[in-house]
């Protein structure tokens, strides 16, 4: 994987320098628009606890941004599943005259208040990967419930002829991320049918694998090691703590996560892990950046943003938008999709107790 220039700018000295200097080389812009800060980009993520944020989508928005605009800045902030320190973050950055912030939300009810006082003073907001509530000015993510459809097809197929005859456990994610409904949704929309019936089902607060594990243990405790056999994870690093739990029982079920994380990889070459659902970051975080850029410019984002959306509150209609898709990713093609599009390098994949895997999957 390659190498991503970070440069963040963090405190306010750096940014008080930064009102000093015009926007990508517009001399003047700062003082037109009243004082606000034409340099620098928030970046605020929710939560480090699934790697993707810290991997992926931290370096390539920042990257993407340096490109577009060589004397911008990328303020960041990570808001360790905190909606009180994400909100201070937010609030930060407002105070600091920063005009652009990409935000993905920790609760995205939560941000309605804050986006609403930061359109009010000029503040474009670009909701990242989960809809913020609020008006925000454009919004890049997934089809959200097609890959819950997804999910659950890959679950079906895991469970292949019993599938008729089979119970689940479904160990959703967190209640407080607007894209959990859809993954739920489209998962029950494929279950529901396919399977004889979900036998346990729990959302999990801050998508823990720790809670995850325990309430894995709480499913077996209650159906038996016999009472279920296959389980839907949010994602993949639940996914882990569900496994965990089911190997302290000797219970042995194909389970399905998202965001192919590299641990999760892992499991899906050992056989622990049935499938995950690849979700490719790059574009998603290449288009905000660019969106973002533009709107600090002041130009025109419709070319970037092919359909739109309403909040799920409703009261924030036609938000332009871009939605990408997902593929359901197993052992059989791991090679064609996460080394093609060098997502991680085998020499990455391939280590500890998964090299062996790893060979006897081909991979090198």
């Amino acid at each position: 994987m390659n190498v991503w220039t970070r440069r963040v700018v963090i405190g306010t000295a750096a940014v008080s320098m930064a009102l000093s200097v015009a926007a990508c080389g517009k001399a003047g812009d700062g003082a037109k628009s009243g004082g606000g800060d034409n340099k620098t980009i928030g970046l605020l993520l929710p939560e480090n606890k699934t790697t993707r944020y810290e991997t992926f989508d931290r370096p390539l928005m920042e990257s993407k941004i340096h490109a577009l605009c060589s004397d911008c800045k990328v303020q960041y902030n990570n808001a360790s599943q905190d909606t009180e320190n994400q909100k201070k973050q937010f609030d930060a950055l407002i105070t600091q005259g920063v005009k652009v912030i990409i935000l993905d939300p920790v609760d995205y009810k939560a941000t309605k208040s804050w986006v609403n006082q930061a359109a009010k003073k000029g503040v474009k907001v670009v909701a990242y990967d989960r809809l913020a509530e609020g008006n925000i000015s454009a919004y890049v993510s997934y089809d959200n419930e097609k890959i819950g459809r997804l999910q659950g097809q890959a679950l079906v197929k895991a469970l292949g002829d019993k599938a008729k005859d089979s119970n689940v456990v479904m160990i959703n994610g967190s209640p407080t991320d607007p894209n959990m409904p859809f993954f739920k949704k489209g998962a029950h929309s494929v279950l529901d049918k396919q399977v004889k019936k979900v036998a346990y089902e729990q959302d999990i607060p801050d998508w823990s694998p720790d809670e995850a594990n325990k309430k894995m243990s709480a499913a077996l405790d209650s159906l038996g090691k016999d009472g279920f056999q296959g389980v839907y994870s949010g994602n993949d690093g639940m996914a882990g703590g569900i496994i965990t739990a089911l190997k302290q029982k000797g219970v042995d079920v194909p389970v399905g996560g998202q965001d192919a994380e590299l641990a999760g990889l892992q499991r899906i070459l050992k056989g622990d892990q049935a499938f995950t659902i690849y979700k490719q970051i790059k574009p998603q975080a290449d288009s905000t950046a660019e969106i973002a850029v533009k709107l600090l410019k002041g130009e025109k984002i419709d070319s970037l943003t092919d359909t739109k959306v309403d909040s799920l509150s409703g009261e924030v209609k036609d938000i332009p938008a871009k939605l990408y898709d997902a593929q359901i990713v197993t052992k059989d093609n791991i090679a064609s999709t996460i080394l093609k599009d060098k997502v991680y390098k085998a020499s990455q994949i391939c280590t500890g107790d998964a090299k062996k895997a790893c060979e006897t999957a081909g991979i090198k």
